[in-house]
């Protein structure tokens, strides 16, 4: 097997643990301050009505039964023994405090969970959620995973996000001073953005020296506004060459200690339009390792703060 030339995320979670640890998706029916009803309306271009990364959650049952499915689904295909809660859908942080303990605290209580990651945006991490949140970092083995998406407000204007980069700087610095573990997302493909913007997303990565990072392919689905620009001709997407090379590209340049917990990703088939070359994911991880044995470089090689 190829020797990786990045740190990934589930090695890291092996040390830790002593053996793998499987994240199971929750949807915990939270809602969303990008969408006139907190569940209703399109929000983000991109964003599936069902909210980001819904993909097969029974959402109809409680947290317990939902972990309950996804443990016995974990344990049957890859013999399972450690899971992590992963509160995936909408904007996780958007609700009360005590709303919030209640949700988690179900979480944690589900047997061989051993910790939490918490799926938000950053408008939605006041102080008072970041010292709840806190908490539970001090309890439990907890990430709070930040869309950011890009780095640049026009970037982020023509995606609708309702944020600007300010107010994401703003939120990270708060959470690194509560002693929070950090994911950032960020997506590859993005309409409008050329690849010395993608470049400067992954500088200011670095330059955060971020704990984690999730890369996401942009995938357009059917029902988004980001499908009906598509339908029209209106965008193009990456071909999947130039989403390796692009990928490569980044990792080269963050911060050797920030942990990657995900390089691509595979959107749902009933409704993608595309790429459909992203349905091969181990295609196209294989073709990053390649491509970075290729070079002869590695994680943070072009990282101006290395050291």
């Amino acid at each position: 097997m190829m020797k990786k030339r990045y740190r990934l995320f589930s090695e890291h979670l092996k040390r830790r643990f002593g053996g793998r640890v499987h994240k199971i998706s929750i949807d915990a029916g939270f809602g969303c301050p990008n969408r006139s009803d907190g569940r209703a309306g399109s929000g983000c271009l991109f964003c599936d009505p069902g909210g980001s990364g819904a993909v097969g959650i029974e959402r109809d049952l409680s947290i317990t039964d939902q972990l309950a499915a996804g443990h016995d689904v974990m344990v049957r295909k890859y013999k399972a023994k450690r899971f992590m809660a992963y509160f995936q859908p909408f904007s996780n942080t958007f609700a009360p405090v005590a709303r919030l303990m209640r949700d988690y605290d179900e979480a944690l209580r589900a047997p061989d969970v051993v910790g939490l990651a918490i799926g938000t945006r950053p408008d939605c991490l006041p102080d008072e959620v970041l010292e709840m949140l806190a908490e539970y970092h001090r309890q439990t083995y907890l990430w709070l995973e930040i869309g950011l998406q890009s780095s640049h407000d026009v970037t982020l204007a023509r995606l609708r996000r309702g944020h600007d980069y300010a107010c994401f700087l703003d939120a990270y610095r708060r959470a690194k001073q509560q002693g929070l573990r950090v994911c950032v997302h960020v997506i590859i493909g993005l309409p409008g953005e050329s690849r010395r913007q993608v470049l400067e997303t992954a500088d200011e990565m670095a330059r955060l020296r971020i704990d984690g990072v999730k890369l996401h392919l942009l995938h357009v689905l059917r029902g988004t506004p980001l499908g009906d620009l598509y339908e029209k001709g209106e965008i193009d997407v990456l071909a999947m060459r130039d989403y390796v090379t692009l990928v490569c590209d980044v990792i080269e340049r963050l911060h050797p200690a920030t942990l990657i917990h995900r390089l691509t990703g595979d959107g749902p088939r009933d409704s993608l339009l595309a790429p459909l070359w992203s349905l091969n994911k181990w295609e196209v991880l294989n073709a990053i390792d390649a491509e970075l044995e290729r070079r002869g470089t590695q994680q943070g090689d072009r990282c101006e703060r290395g050291s």
